[in-house]
């Protein structure tokens, strides 16, 4: 299977938006693999110099770069999948994730997170990484087993939305924050531009549900991904929003600053993937998700805030 590889440079990343109009940095076909070098944070969140931690060479050049920065994430991409047009659905297994650096950093900063008034000075904390032992450790001593994924994953959005913030995940995906989407799992974007023009970045060492503080464990992945491309047939898209499967469970998602909203839309959509793959009625479905999906706050920090529900593989179908 053909391979391509894309190094996180000036020229292949974007720090902080999505745009439709971004020129691809590669084309594949559909099926192909392709290795994205992805790195984390500004300037303000590395280290001092007297750590002794290296700072990954790819991110300083960044950092040294006239890249236009515009908040937000730094993403590397996007990749484009020849024959992708809006209405399309586009298919990304997440083959494997490796650590890019042997640190990240978790902090917050005034009048963001989810406890705003509570937390009013800034508070940073640099956390080292075994990559071997695949633990963090904090600097009171705590060692936490991490779990790596991409916090950005997303297609570009409607042309008409021009450019647009990393940090609010919408409909095209981006900062969706699911702790879920990690190695072996696949995201299933509806593409909205020709190409899909997919990009990742914001690696996360390990996060819980809610990421309240505003940050995971926050640190530079390289992630290998598959993209395949499902055409439409008609004139009715294949996905209407982002869901997510893992070995053991399929997903589906709501986005919204009403997190009673974001719930709401997380339940539409498990109601429909439940309909299409059996043959319940939506009143049972909807009966079936009380009893048996578990529905989870995926990210409070965002703006868009998240819910994610679960359904066990195996109960159904």
């Amino acid at each position: 299977m053909t391979s391509h590889h894309v190094a996180a440079t000036p020229e292949t990343c974007r720090w902080g938006s999505f745009d439709a109009a971004y020129p691809p940095v590669v084309t594949i076909k559909s099926g192909e693999t392709v290795v994205l070098e992805c790195v984390s944070g500004g300037p303000d969140t590395l280290p001092p110099a007297s750590s002794g931690l290296k700072i990954p060479p790819a991110l300083s050049a960044i950092h040294a770069s006239s890249l236009p920065r515009a908040g937000g994430h730094i993403i590397t991409g996007p990749v484009a999948v020849e024959g992708a047009l809006p209405g399309d659905m586009l298919e990304v297994h997440i083959d494997k994730i490796e650590f890019g650096a042997d640190w990240g950093f978790c902090g917050f900063r005034p009048l963001a997170g989810t406890l705003p008034d509570d937390f009013t000075e800034r508070f940073l904390t640099h956390i080292t990484v075994d990559k071997e032992r695949r633990v963090g450790t904090m600097p009171y001593g705590l060692e936490l087993p991490l779990s790596p994924f991409f916090g950005v994953m997303g297609v570009a959005p409607r042309p008409g939305f021009g450019t647009i913030s990393t940090v609010q995940p919408r409909e095209h995906g981006g900062n969706l924050d699911n702790k879920e989407l990690g190695e072996g799992a696949t995201l299933f974007l509806p593409v909205h531009a020709p190409g899909g023009l997919f990009s990742a970045g914001d690696g996360h060492g390990v996060q819980g549900d809610g990421e309240v503080c505003i940050n995971a464990l926050e640190i530079c992945l390289t992630g290998t991904f598959t993209l395949t491309l499902h055409k439409m047939k008609g004139s009715t898209p294949l996905l209407a929003y982002p869901r997510g499967e893992t070995p053991t469970h399929y997903i589906s998602m709501g986005m919204n600053e009403d997190l009673d909203v974001a719930m709401r839309q997380a339940l539409r959509q498990m109601i429909a993937f439940i309909c299409s793959r059996s043959n319940l009625s939506r009143e049972e479905a909807y009966q079936f998700c009380s009893l048996a999906v578990d529905f989870r706050v995926t990210q409070t920090v965002n703006g868009e805030k998240g819910i994610h529900g679960m359904l066990k593989k195996g109960l159904l179908f």
